[in-house]
């Protein structure tokens, strides 16, 4: 039979000649079946490299039921998604243990309900062995969704709702490390400590309010609720946020911010403002990124092991909500104080 052009694409049949096996012994080695000598399937790999042959994944993906594909959704928009730091580092912690183990990676993005019914669907559609869900919001219907349709899903951060199932989830311990925050402006002798909060329909912006809230208390430090003000984790949400604290006229002398791009948006308010930072007013943020590093002066923050986090999400996933070698885990990551120069 004449080849239209080119060389033919290798075949199982091929492999299997090649092997000296049949078709079968080929499908059971690329398959990772335990039921072949540890010849035979050297003889195979060897076969399978010489010929240059790629299993088609279609058909792989019939006979074993796995994808051999991740999903990460992030509930942003995704100008979010690339401006904010903390994704990137999910991202490169999730990507290195996937790559360990010849895994696919598919990122997503879902924010608002046309979004979240588009990826629901095709997530319950046997498109991935399981998903990892990030930034998740008080409206989000992703968990309830797939914990419906049996795909496996880890949570990176607890969901807001309580009601939501979330067996398997990797997160941050938010209220002690926003109680470090506070107390170490408190121990610095500022008197009239302030406080730009995450979204309240998230759980690290819940977290991180009681944790400053907490941090007050054990003080004996009465909390003049004007200096307590709403961000959203962005730049422009901080620089709002700030703006809005220092037109209440409760006269804060240091703020404790839970996230440093609302610092690096809170910073150039005050700049603005013709306040400098720390002498009248100081900082502390939350999360310890790249930018907060060379902010002027450089970001006194919260390290959270974001990368970490990515790794324990993606190994708590393929090794235990996957092959269910458990019902549930719960994996608590710590923070620690990194002093620079704002606060």
């Amino acid at each position: 039979m004449a080849k239209s052009g080119g060389r033919q694409r290798p075949t199982l049949e091929m492999v299997a000649e090649r092997a000296g096996v049949g078709r079968g012994t080929v499908s059971r080695v690329i398959n990772g079946s335990s039921q072949v000598s540890p010849r035979t399937r050297e003889a195979v790999h060897t076969a399978i490299e010489e010929l240059g042959y790629s299993p088609n994944q279609a058909a792989r993906t019939l006979v074993t039921r796995r994808t051999d594909t991740i999903a990460l959704v992030v509930s942003e928009a995704r100008d979010r998604l690339f401006a904010d730091p903390f994704f990137a580092d999910i991202i490169r912690g999730v990507s290195s243990v996937l790559h360990e183990r010849d895994l696919q990676l598919m990122l997503t993005t879902a924010r608002g309900e046309a979004e979240h019914k588009r990826v629901g669907e095709y997530l319950s559609g046997s498109h991935v062995d399981g998903a990892l869900l990030v930034s998740l919001h008080r409206d989000d219907p992703l968990t309830a969704r797939l914990a419906e349709s049996g795909v496996p899903v880890v949570h990176g951060g607890r969901p807001y709702s309580e009601a939501q199932p979330a067996p398997f989830c990797v997160d941050i311990d938010n209220v002690n490390g926003a109680r470090a925050a506070t107390a170490h402006l408190l121990e610095t002798g500022h008197r009239r400590v302030a406080t730009i909060t995450g979204p309240q329909d998230m759980n690290a912006g819940v977290e991180r309010l009681r944790g400053y809230r907490e941090s007050m208390a054990a003080a004996g430090r009465e909390i003049d609720e004007r200096l307590v003000v709403q961000g959203d984790f962005s730049v422009e949400g901080g620089a709002g946020a700030m703006a809005r604290l220092l037109d209440r006229g409760g006269e804060p002398d240091a703020v404790f911010v839970a996230s440093d791009m609302m610092a690096v948006g809170a910073v150039r308010v005050l700049r603005e403002r013709g306040l400098a930072v720390p002498d009248d007013v100081a900082l502390v943020g939350f999360d310890d990124t790249m930018m907060g590093r060379h902010t002027d002066p450089p970001l006194t923050t919260v390290h959270q092991p974001t990368v970490q986090m990515g790794q324990e999400m993606a190994r708590l996933l393929v090794d235990v909500a996957i092959p269910r070698t458990a019902d549930s885990e719960m994996v608590l990551l710590q923070t620690h104080m990194v002093v620079r120069d704002s606060g």
